[in-house]
């Protein structure tokens, strides 16, 4: 409990009122030189006292006060929360968070004296602070810490430390605000594109927990901000997934440009006929594969690569393997493969071998096969199967559109979408985000089914 008193004047003083209180049994005092001051800072005590703050017994303030007092900068915050999060987050996670925090911190200053160019302080951020190294003494520390930086590098670190705003003025929701515009905007000022949004608030927001969770903040501020991310539109427009006709003839040109193509082809027939993700394909090993020399096999998928870039990574390569997206690290997907894609496996090893690992696909001087490579060789197949005007649209643009066409087919096939989510390695709730429409048009054909069952069961 905190009790106030008037301020008090004291002639012949230099400060000549002092304010006096007490909190529990122990009295405090400052003195001022204006009255003014004195009677200011009384009001804010007895302003605290009616929210209900509590008051430190050591030092006599309210608990904003000290907490404000032993907060550290939003920019030391950042790179604690980076340092937290590095250690269990995959190499595109990593890149990700330096990625978001980087584009909210040069937001987060008191003043713009003197900044460095934007470019040259995303790139201290991005590059130095918020990505991670091991030191000479194995301690993972960030890279301005294991090496030393360019000046200009140097230099835009030191003025972010200095102007940095402290933690606890994101208590305001106007500073709150001007972090979550920060994110809406590319480096040139343009609009960002609304995925990219949508994938940086949850690191920003995420990094504001862990400020509560450190009690650094009282509460999460976001709460308190009218601020809602763009709209994305999840769902798969199918008018330029490829139906089953044109998906052959796709897989089939890409085994006609070269060599190249005719060792990739059979990584696009996974993405097809087994739905697989670009990452998941491009690890499959030959042990992963049941291929039986007629029927229906199997492939068992239990990893995901991505090309990240070697600072990203743990080992220093440029691949990053890990779980599968969205699942336990050690879990599996068993994918059942139709005949044909058992054929193409089976033809693709017997031409050219497995790696030294055991995976079938490789880049052509060996290592993980890069997004470039088979993204350049599905180009050129799709300038050879489709017309001018359909090679202008967003029709089969990309060899992700291969697996949303196999998932679709699944679907109008009449697999349930349960067993199509599994497959697929989706939650029922995403299959239903992303293939809405493909759903409602299997309802007709289930309508008919459940029909016929009612009719029998009258006629019995």
């Amino acid at each position: 409990m905190a009790w106030f008193f008037r301020a008090l004047a004291r002639a012949n003083r230099a400060a000549a009122y002092q304010l006096r209180w007490r909190v529990g049994i122990r009295p405090f005092s400052k003195s001022y030189k204006i009255k003014a001051q004195a009677d200011g800072r009384r009001s804010e005590l007895l302003a605290a006292l009616r929210n209900r703050e509590q008051f430190d017994t050591d030092s006599g303030l309210p608990a904003s006060e000290v907490l404000a007092a032993l907060s550290p900068t939003w920019y030391t915050h950042a790179r604690e929360y980076a340092a937290m999060k590095w250690p269990t987050a995959s190499a595109k996670h990593r890149a990700s968070i330096a990625d978001a925090l980087a584009t909210i911190t040069p937001r987060l200053v008191r003043d713009n004296r003197g900044a460095p160019a934007p470019r040259v302080l995303r790139t201290a951020l991005y590059s130095w602070v918020f990505r991670f190294m091991l030191n000479e003494a194995g301690e993972l520390v960030p890279r301005v810490t294991a090496e030393d930086p360019p000046e200009d590098i140097a230099a835009a670190l030191d003025w972010i430390g200095r102007k940095s705003v402290d933690i606890t003025a994101l208590n305001t929701p106007a500073v709150v605000r001007s972090a979550l515009d920060a994110l809406a905007l590319k480096l040139d000022g343009k609009v960002a594109a609304d995925n990219t949004v949508k994938r940086k608030v949850p690191v920003f927001s995420n990094c504001l927990r862990y400020a509560v969770e450190l009690e650094r903040l009282a509460s999460l501020p976001l709460n308190r901000v009218d601020w809602t991310p763009p709209e994305t539109d999840d769902e798969i427009d199918f008018r330029f997934v490829p139906g089953p006709a044109l998906a052959k003839r796709l897989i089939t040109a890409t085994g006609e440009q070269g060599k190249r193509g005719r060792h990739l082809r059979a990584f696009y027939g996974c993405l097809y006929y087994a739905a697989n993700r670009p990452g998941e394909a491009s690890n499959l090993k030959e042990d992963a594969f049941t291929l039986p020399e007629e029927g229906w096999g199997e492939v068992l998928l239990s990893t995901s690569t991505a090309r990240v870039g070697s600072g990203w990574t743990d080992t220093g390569e440029s691949f990053d393997s890990r779980g599968l997206k969205k699942r336990a690290r050690k879990a599996t997907r068993a994918v059942p493969i139709p005949p044909v894609l058992v054929r193409m496996i089976r033809e693709h090893i017997e031409e050219f071998g497995v790696a030294q690992d055991g995976r079938i696909f490789r880049a052509a001087r060996g290592g993980g096969l890069l997004s470039k490579e088979y993204g350049d060789i599905w180009k050129a197949a799709h300038r050879a199967v489709l017309t001018e005007t359909e090679v202008q649209s967003p029709l089969a643009e990309v060899p992700y559109s291969l697996r949303a066409a196999g998932v679709s087919l699944w679907l109008a096939s009449g697999v349930s979408p349960a067993e199509v989510a599994r497959r697929a390695g989706h939650s029922i709730a995403v299959l239903f985000r992303f293939y809405a429409k493909a759903i409602q048009g299997t309802q007709h054909h289930s309508n008919q089914q459940i029909e016929r069952a009612l009719d029998a069961d009258e006629e019995g």
